[in-house]
């Protein structure tokens, strides 16, 4: 798979909710970026599987809709809408990630994308 195919694989098993599934793309040294307030970062692989059932669990139907695809070599950017249910509310956030692949798996992923849209949209504010 090209990288641009690594990262889209990626985002398209989150909406499989199968945490192994979500986990099997990324790399044992793996770090998980965000910038967003509401986002939790970690590195290791260890660290992310053992917080992706929770994140899936915390977002019913959650889904990423990639709306762009941008890549130089191992770099990969996708502009996307992340799509949940929370409250009985339909939830449509826009974001970008950054990716670095390597060897065929996520290695580096910065997750940019409105944390304060997300707890509006989910009648949390």
């Amino acid at each position: 798979m090209t990288p641009s195919e690594v990262c889209t694989s990626y985002l398209a098993s989150f909406a499989s909710g199968d945490a192994d599934r979500v986990v099997a793309h990324v790399t044992d040294d793996f770090v998980n970026e965000h910038t967003a307030a509401l986002g939790s970062g970690c590195e290791g692989k260890a660290e992310y599987a053992r917080r992706v059932p929770n994140f899936l669990d915390s977002m019913p139907h959650l889904r990423y809709e990639v709306e762009d695809v941008v890549a130089d070599g191992d770099r990969v950017v996708v502009a996307y809408t992340l799509h949940t249910r929370l409250n009985d509310r339909d939830v449509a956030v826009r974001g970008v990630m950054r990716f670095r692949v390597r060897e065929g798996l996520v290695a580096h992923r910065t997750d940019y994308w409105d944390s304060l849209v997300f707890q509006q949209q989910a009648g949390l504010v």
